[in-house]
């Protein structure tokens, strides 16, 4: 089964993201608007105890943290996808770096960049228009950051939670 580890930003997050996601993203329907921390990976059921521990492990031993999203990007030319942009990576690195460090031995197709995506498989033009005008656009949007999620996808390619890690608490 294929799985993910992710952040879901606050519902403010989610609403903006949202409202470039319906026309942008074709995967609008079947995720919330996320923070991946790994790469989809296959996953073998007899594995997923080995895992859960690992990342309730990760969880209690993670600060909760404000995500800030200040502009929009985007991966041009390796990548037609835009995105809402970090300000503060690291904490995202470090939850990255922890979850990966024991987690899946798949060697991820990209270096890891924390971003919330809203846009993806866009023309070269399309992507040059939506990023052009939204380059004009002021974000200030934060998030608390207090758990991540292991999710699967269903066969429909819907992204399901599986189960949830609470940051330890300061």
């Amino acid at each position: 089964m294929l799985y993910s580890i992710v952040v879901f930003p606050s519902s403010k997050v989610q609403e903006v993201a949202n409202s470039y996601r319906k026309r942008y993203d074709p995967a609008y329907a079947l995720i919330p608007p996320y923070i991946r921390l790994k790469e989809a990976f296959d996953l073998d059921e007899s594995s997923l105890p080995k895992l859960v521990e690992h990342l309730e492990q990760v969880a209690s031993s993670t600060d909760p943290f404000t995500a800030n999203f200040h502009r929009v990007s985007s991966f041009h030319p390796t990548n037609n996808v835009i995105y809402l942009a970090l300000q503060n990576k690291e904490p995202f690195a470090e939850l990255h770096q922890k979850i990966v460090k024991q987690c899946v031995s798949d060697k991820e197709t990209y270096a890891f960049v924390p971003h919330l995506t809203i846009g993806r498989d866009l023309s070269d033009d399309e992507l040059r228009d939506v990023t052009g005008q939204l380059s004009m656009v002021k974000f200030d949007l934060t998030s608390e950051v207090d758990r991540f999620h292991l999710i699967y996808q269903l066969e429909d390619g819907i992204w399901s939670v599986y189960q949830t890690f609470l940051l330890k608490k300061k």
